[in-house]
């Protein structure tokens, strides 16, 4: 998926069928939909998706659950904006 298409899909009401579950995640949280978002990605078990529930347990406030799941992502804590991280994220999954 490329970049601009998923900017184009925001418009929308649905995630595109093709995307993938991270970005379909993604899609989710970019719609203030924190709670989609994390049903998505709670139960696989890779270091993305480690990364995603790290990032939306940042983003909730809950900074303890966020650095379990920092660690088991292999990654810190960052100290850029949330905003920022999701962009992070979504550039390594529409490179």
């Amino acid at each position: 998926m490329k970049r601009q298409h998923f900017k184009e899909s925001l418009t929308g009401d649905s995630p595109p069928s093709e995307a993938s579950v991270y970005v379909k995640a993604l899609w989710y949280d970019t719609k203030d939909d924190w709670n989609k978002s994390h049903e998505l990605i709670q139960d696989l078990h890779d270091q993305l998706s480690y990364w995603i529930h790290a990032y939306l347990h940042r983003k909730e406030g809950d900074a303890g659950n966020a650095d379990y799941w920092y660690t088991k992502a292999r990654k810190k804590r960052p100290s850029i904006s949330l905003d920022q991280e999701r962009q992070e994220i979504l550039d390594h999954l529409l490179e």
